[in-house]
Protein backbone atom coordinates (compact mmCIF):
# COMPACT_ATOMS: atom_id res chain seq x y z
CA UNK A 1 0.00 0.00 0.00
CA UNK A 2 1.51 2.90 -1.01
CA UNK A 3 1.54 6.11 1.03
CA UNK A 4 1.84 10.20 0.54
CA UNK A 5 3.05 11.94 3.42
CA UNK A 6 2.97 15.27 4.91
CA UNK A 7 4.69 14.58 8.01
CA UNK A 8 5.61 11.78 9.89
CA UNK A 9 7.04 11.36 13.86
CA UNK A 10 10.39 9.92 14.00
CA UNK A 11 11.04 8.22 17.46
CA UNK A 12 14.44 7.45 19.01
CA UNK A 13 15.70 9.99 16.19
CA UNK A 14 18.71 11.08 18.23
CA UNK A 15 19.86 7.34 18.12
CA UNK A 16 22.34 5.57 15.77
CA UNK A 17 20.05 4.41 13.32
CA UNK A 18 17.43 6.84 13.75
CA UNK A 19 19.44 9.51 12.95
CA UNK A 20 20.79 7.94 10.03
CA UNK A 21 17.56 7.26 8.76
CA UNK A 22 16.29 11.11 9.05
CA UNK A 23 19.65 11.80 7.24
CA UNK A 24 18.54 9.74 4.17
CA UNK A 25 14.80 10.48 4.63
CA UNK A 26 15.06 14.40 4.62
CA UNK A 27 18.10 14.61 1.63
CA UNK A 28 14.91 12.22 -0.26
CA UNK A 29 11.70 14.01 0.91
CA UNK A 30 11.95 17.57 0.76
CA UNK A 31 8.54 18.26 0.99
CA UNK A 32 8.03 15.88 4.49
CA UNK A 33 7.94 17.53 7.56
CA UNK A 34 10.10 15.25 9.53
CA UNK A 35 9.23 15.50 13.67
CA UNK A 36 12.22 13.50 15.81
CA UNK A 37 11.35 12.78 19.34
CA UNK A 38 13.92 11.00 21.55
CA UNK A 39 14.38 11.10 25.48
CA UNK A 40 18.44 11.53 24.80
CA UNK A 41 19.33 8.84 27.20
CA UNK A 42 23.31 8.14 27.29
CA UNK A 43 23.07 7.03 23.86
CA UNK A 44 20.62 10.07 22.03
CA UNK A 45 23.23 12.11 20.72
CA UNK A 46 21.93 15.05 18.80
CA UNK A 47 25.33 15.70 17.59
CA UNK A 48 24.96 12.64 15.15
CA UNK A 49 22.16 15.17 13.53
CA UNK A 50 24.28 18.57 13.42
CA UNK A 51 27.29 17.48 11.44
CA UNK A 52 27.01 18.08 7.54
CA UNK A 53 26.27 14.87 5.69
CA UNK A 54 25.93 14.20 1.79
CA UNK A 55 23.97 17.11 1.14
CA UNK A 56 26.57 19.42 2.91
CA UNK A 57 23.28 20.28 5.14
CA UNK A 58 23.15 19.66 8.56
CA UNK A 59 19.70 17.88 9.78
CA UNK A 60 18.96 20.19 12.28
CA UNK A 61 19.48 23.40 9.87
CA UNK A 62 16.92 21.68 7.80
CA UNK A 63 13.46 23.40 7.89
CA UNK A 64 11.27 20.62 7.39
CA UNK A 65 13.14 19.28 10.61
CA UNK A 66 12.20 19.25 14.12
CA UNK A 67 13.39 17.95 17.39
CA UNK A 68 11.37 17.59 20.82
CA UNK A 69 13.43 15.87 23.85
CA UNK A 70 10.12 13.64 26.09
CA UNK A 71 9.94 10.08 26.73
CA UNK A 72 7.52 7.70 24.20
CA UNK A 73 6.13 6.57 27.30
CA UNK A 74 4.98 9.99 28.41
CA UNK A 75 1.41 9.70 26.59
CA UNK A 76 0.04 13.51 27.60
CA UNK A 77 3.25 14.68 25.68
CA UNK A 78 3.05 12.06 22.91
CA UNK A 79 -0.37 13.47 22.59
CA UNK A 80 -0.22 16.90 22.45
CA UNK A 81 2.12 16.17 19.39
CA UNK A 82 0.70 14.01 17.28
CA UNK A 83 -2.47 17.06 17.82
CA UNK A 84 0.47 19.64 16.69
CA UNK A 85 1.19 17.90 14.00
CA UNK A 86 -1.15 15.30 12.71
CA UNK A 87 1.03 12.71 11.93
CA UNK A 88 0.49 10.34 8.50
CA UNK A 89 3.18 7.87 9.90
CA UNK A 90 4.86 6.53 12.58
CA UNK A 91 8.19 5.13 12.50
CA UNK A 92 9.60 3.73 16.41
CA UNK A 93 13.02 3.45 16.49
CA UNK A 94 13.09 4.46 20.15
CA UNK A 95 14.48 1.87 22.52
CA UNK A 96 16.98 0.54 24.57
CA UNK A 97 19.15 -1.51 22.93
CA UNK A 98 22.48 -3.09 24.82
CA UNK A 99 22.37 -6.44 25.49
CA UNK A 100 24.29 -6.33 28.48
CA UNK A 101 22.84 -3.06 30.02
CA UNK A 102 19.50 -5.50 29.76
CA UNK A 103 21.19 -7.83 31.86
CA UNK A 104 22.44 -5.32 34.45
CA UNK A 105 18.70 -3.24 34.54
CA UNK A 106 16.27 -5.22 32.64
CA UNK A 107 13.71 -2.60 33.70
CA UNK A 108 14.33 0.45 32.30
CA UNK A 109 14.01 -2.07 28.93
CA UNK A 110 10.53 -3.17 29.86
CA UNK A 111 9.67 0.62 30.48
CA UNK A 112 10.73 1.92 27.01
CA UNK A 113 10.81 -1.28 24.85
CA UNK A 114 7.33 -2.27 25.83
CA UNK A 115 5.16 0.53 27.86
CA UNK A 116 6.99 2.89 25.29
CA UNK A 117 5.29 1.26 22.39
CA UNK A 118 2.24 0.46 23.57
CA UNK A 119 2.06 3.95 24.42
CA UNK A 120 2.36 4.93 20.89
CA UNK A 121 0.15 2.48 19.46
CA UNK A 122 -2.63 3.59 21.77
CA UNK A 123 -2.24 7.19 20.76
CA UNK A 124 -1.64 6.60 17.09
CA UNK A 125 -4.93 4.30 17.34
CA UNK A 126 -7.14 7.70 18.75
CA UNK A 127 -5.48 10.03 16.13
CA UNK A 128 -5.81 7.54 12.89
CA UNK A 129 -2.95 7.72 11.61
CA UNK A 130 -1.71 5.90 8.04
CA UNK A 131 1.15 3.49 8.93
CA UNK A 132 2.83 2.56 12.06
CA UNK A 133 6.28 0.95 11.41
CA UNK A 134 7.58 -1.20 14.16
CA UNK A 135 11.29 -1.04 13.87
CA UNK A 136 12.45 -4.73 15.54
CA UNK A 137 16.00 -6.99 15.69
CA UNK A 138 16.55 -10.66 14.46
CA UNK A 139 17.77 -11.09 18.01
CA UNK A 140 13.48 -11.93 18.92
CA UNK A 141 14.34 -15.02 17.11
CA UNK A 142 17.00 -16.40 19.50
CA UNK A 143 19.96 -18.41 17.97
CA UNK A 144 20.28 -20.17 15.54
CA UNK A 145 22.62 -23.80 14.83
CA UNK A 146 25.19 -24.01 12.73
CA UNK A 147 22.48 -23.81 9.25
CA UNK A 148 19.74 -22.28 8.15
CA UNK A 149 18.23 -18.73 8.40
CA UNK A 150 15.44 -16.89 9.97
CA UNK A 151 12.36 -16.54 8.64
CA UNK A 152 9.49 -13.90 8.63
CA UNK A 153 7.75 -17.27 9.87
CA UNK A 154 10.10 -18.81 12.66
CA UNK A 155 9.33 -19.07 15.74
CA UNK A 156 9.82 -15.72 18.30
CA UNK A 157 12.60 -17.42 20.95
CA UNK A 158 14.33 -14.36 22.51
CA UNK A 159 17.09 -15.15 25.20
CA UNK A 160 17.70 -11.78 26.99
CA UNK A 161 15.98 -9.38 28.45
CA UNK A 162 16.43 -6.51 25.76
CA UNK A 163 15.19 -8.86 22.80
CA UNK A 164 12.47 -10.07 25.07
CA UNK A 165 11.54 -6.58 25.48
CA UNK A 166 11.74 -5.73 21.95
CA UNK A 167 9.55 -9.52 20.90
CA UNK A 168 7.00 -8.08 23.49
CA UNK A 169 6.95 -4.72 21.76
CA UNK A 170 6.47 -6.97 18.24
CA UNK A 171 3.42 -8.79 19.64
CA UNK A 172 2.16 -5.49 20.78
CA UNK A 173 2.10 -4.03 17.64
CA UNK A 174 0.32 -7.31 15.50
CA UNK A 175 -2.43 -7.41 18.65
CA UNK A 176 -3.01 -3.98 18.00
CA UNK A 177 -3.47 -3.88 14.41
CA UNK A 178 -5.91 -6.93 14.86
CA UNK A 179 -8.18 -5.54 17.97
CA UNK A 180 -8.16 -2.05 16.87
CA UNK A 181 -7.07 -1.81 13.79
CA UNK A 182 -3.93 0.24 13.80
CA UNK A 183 -2.09 -0.14 10.34
CA UNK A 184 1.28 -1.32 11.73
CA UNK A 185 3.89 -3.20 10.20
CA UNK A 186 7.34 -4.56 11.53
CA UNK A 187 11.09 -4.58 9.99
CA UNK A 188 13.18 -7.40 11.95
CA UNK A 189 16.83 -6.64 10.85
CA UNK A 190 19.97 -8.09 11.28
CA UNK A 191 23.40 -6.41 13.02
CA UNK A 192 24.21 -2.94 12.05
CA UNK A 193 27.31 -0.93 11.56
CA UNK A 194 28.37 2.43 10.35
CA UNK A 195 28.49 6.35 10.76
CA UNK A 196 27.56 7.43 14.55
CA UNK A 197 27.27 4.18 16.34
CA UNK A 198 27.86 4.41 19.58
CA UNK A 199 30.93 3.75 20.85
CA UNK A 200 30.13 0.85 23.27
CA UNK A 201 29.06 -1.36 20.56
CA UNK A 202 31.43 -3.99 19.00
CA UNK A 203 32.41 -2.39 15.67
CA UNK A 204 33.48 1.39 17.19
CA UNK A 205 34.71 -0.21 19.78
CA UNK A 206 36.90 -1.78 18.23
CA UNK A 207 38.14 0.74 15.95
CA UNK A 208 38.24 3.03 19.17
CA UNK A 209 40.27 0.81 20.96
CA UNK A 210 42.57 0.00 18.21
CA UNK A 211 42.85 3.84 17.47
CA UNK A 212 44.17 3.72 20.94
CA UNK A 213 46.28 0.97 20.94
CA UNK A 214 44.22 -0.32 23.40
CA UNK A 215 42.79 -4.28 24.19
CA UNK A 216 40.17 -4.77 21.87
CA UNK A 217 37.66 -7.17 24.16
CA UNK A 218 36.47 -10.59 22.26
CA UNK A 219 33.55 -12.60 24.55
CA UNK A 220 33.71 -16.41 24.89
CA UNK A 221 35.94 -17.87 22.33
CA UNK A 222 34.80 -15.83 19.95
CA UNK A 223 32.72 -18.20 17.30
CA UNK A 224 29.80 -16.38 17.47
CA UNK A 225 28.09 -15.26 14.26
CA UNK A 226 26.47 -12.16 13.39
CA UNK A 227 24.87 -11.28 10.20
CA UNK A 228 25.91 -7.47 9.51
CA UNK A 229 24.24 -5.07 7.26
CA UNK A 230 25.83 -1.11 6.65
CA UNK A 231 23.58 1.35 8.40
CA UNK A 232 22.14 3.01 5.63
CA UNK A 233 20.99 0.15 3.35
CA UNK A 234 18.87 -0.82 6.57
CA UNK A 235 17.75 2.55 6.54
CA UNK A 236 17.09 2.37 2.40
CA UNK A 237 14.67 -1.05 3.22
CA UNK A 238 12.93 1.13 6.02
CA UNK A 239 11.79 3.69 3.79
CA UNK A 240 10.74 1.24 1.32
CA UNK A 241 8.60 -0.73 3.47
CA UNK A 242 7.03 2.18 4.79
CA UNK A 243 6.09 3.50 1.36
CA UNK A 244 5.21 0.72 -0.16
CA UNK A 245 4.95 -2.50 2.66
CA UNK A 246 1.63 -3.95 3.28
CA UNK A 247 -0.24 -3.23 6.57
CA UNK A 248 0.20 -6.41 8.81
CA UNK A 249 3.60 -7.79 7.26
CA UNK A 250 6.98 -8.54 9.00
CA UNK A 251 9.69 -8.07 6.44
CA UNK A 252 13.49 -9.37 7.34
CA UNK A 253 16.32 -7.20 6.93
CA UNK A 254 19.80 -8.48 6.23
CA UNK A 255 22.82 -8.15 3.88
CA UNK A 256 23.58 -12.49 4.20
CA UNK A 257 27.14 -11.31 5.67
CA UNK A 258 27.82 -13.58 7.92
CA UNK A 259 30.95 -13.78 9.89
CA UNK A 260 32.34 -15.33 13.24
CA UNK A 261 33.27 -12.92 15.78
CA UNK A 262 37.24 -13.36 15.98
CA UNK A 263 36.82 -12.99 12.54
CA UNK A 264 35.72 -9.64 12.31
CA UNK A 265 37.95 -8.23 14.68
CA UNK A 266 41.01 -9.86 13.35
CA UNK A 267 39.91 -8.04 9.46
CA UNK A 268 39.43 -4.62 11.81
CA UNK A 269 43.03 -5.02 13.15
CA UNK A 270 44.40 -5.52 9.89
CA UNK A 271 42.75 -3.00 7.97
CA UNK A 272 44.01 -0.60 10.48
CA UNK A 273 47.58 -2.20 10.53
CA UNK A 274 47.09 -3.34 14.33
CA UNK A 275 48.50 -6.19 15.53
CA UNK A 276 45.94 -9.13 16.58
CA UNK A 277 48.43 -8.78 20.19
CA UNK A 278 45.81 -6.37 20.76
CA UNK A 279 42.74 -8.90 20.75
CA UNK A 280 41.59 -10.05 24.84
CA UNK A 281 38.99 -12.85 24.92
CA UNK A 282 36.82 -12.21 27.84
CA UNK A 283 34.07 -14.03 29.97
CA UNK A 284 31.09 -14.58 27.77
CA UNK A 285 27.60 -13.03 28.62
CA UNK A 286 25.06 -15.02 30.01
CA UNK A 287 22.68 -16.10 27.22
CA UNK A 288 24.37 -14.99 24.60
CA UNK A 289 23.20 -16.50 21.26
CA UNK A 290 25.67 -18.50 18.81
CA UNK A 291 24.56 -17.25 15.78
CA UNK A 292 21.90 -14.96 13.38
CA UNK A 293 21.12 -14.88 10.01
CA UNK A 294 18.57 -13.17 8.26
CA UNK A 295 16.74 -15.02 5.08
CA UNK A 296 15.71 -11.02 3.19
CA UNK A 297 13.66 -12.95 0.52
CA UNK A 298 10.72 -11.53 1.22
CA UNK A 299 11.29 -7.24 0.99
CA UNK A 300 13.70 -8.38 -1.89
CA UNK A 301 11.02 -10.05 -4.06
CA UNK A 302 8.00 -7.76 -2.83
CA UNK A 303 9.33 -4.13 -2.65
CA UNK A 304 13.19 -5.12 -4.61
CA UNK A 305 15.17 -3.90 -2.00
CA UNK A 306 18.59 -4.73 -1.92
CA UNK A 307 21.41 -3.76 0.22
CA UNK A 308 23.75 -1.75 -2.22
CA UNK A 309 27.22 -1.88 -0.22
CA UNK A 310 29.27 -5.11 0.19
CA UNK A 311 30.71 -5.74 3.45
CA UNK A 312 34.14 -4.92 2.33
CA UNK A 313 33.21 -1.47 1.20
CA UNK A 314 30.83 -0.74 4.38
CA UNK A 315 33.72 -1.80 6.85
CA UNK A 316 36.02 0.51 4.99
CA UNK A 317 34.07 3.23 4.77
CA UNK A 318 33.31 2.89 8.78
CA UNK A 319 36.60 2.55 9.74
CA UNK A 320 37.41 5.89 7.82
CA UNK A 321 34.36 7.43 9.29
CA UNK A 322 35.55 6.74 13.57
CA UNK A 323 39.08 8.29 12.54
CA UNK A 324 37.91 11.87 10.27
CA UNK A 325 35.35 11.77 13.85
CA UNK A 326 37.78 11.48 16.18
CA UNK A 327 35.94 14.50 18.09
CA UNK A 328 32.96 12.73 17.69
CA UNK A 329 33.45 9.96 19.54
CA UNK A 330 35.97 11.48 22.78
CA UNK A 331 32.95 13.76 23.41
CA UNK A 332 30.70 10.65 23.77
CA UNK A 333 33.54 8.70 25.59
CA UNK A 334 33.83 11.77 27.99
CA UNK A 335 30.22 12.46 28.35
CA UNK A 336 30.86 16.50 27.36
CA UNK A 337 27.82 16.33 24.81
CA UNK A 338 25.32 15.11 28.20
CA UNK A 339 26.16 17.67 30.02
CA UNK A 340 25.35 20.40 27.18
CA UNK A 341 21.96 18.82 25.66
CA UNK A 342 20.95 18.35 29.07
CA UNK A 343 21.42 22.52 29.96
CA UNK A 344 20.09 23.17 25.66
CA UNK A 345 16.98 21.06 26.43
CA UNK A 346 16.04 21.49 29.59
CA UNK A 347 12.09 21.57 30.55
CA UNK A 348 11.48 21.51 26.47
Amino acid sequence: MSISLKSILVTGGAGFIGSNFIRLFLRKHKDVEVINLDKLTYAGNLESLSQKGQSGQSVDSNPMYHFYKGDISDSSFVSRLFHEWHFDAVINFAAESHVDRSILGPRTFIETNVLGTMTLLEVAREFGIEKFLQISTDEVYGSLGATGKFTETTHLSPNSPYSSSKASADMLARAWLKTFNVPTMITRCSNNYGPFQFPEKFIPLMIINALQNKEVPVYGDGENVRDWIFVEDHCEAIEDVLFNGKIGEVYNVGASNEIRNIQLAKLVLSKMGRSESLLKFVKDRPGHDRRYAMDSSKIEIDLRWKPLRSFEQGIDETIKWYIDHEGWWKRIISGEYQNYYKLQYEGR
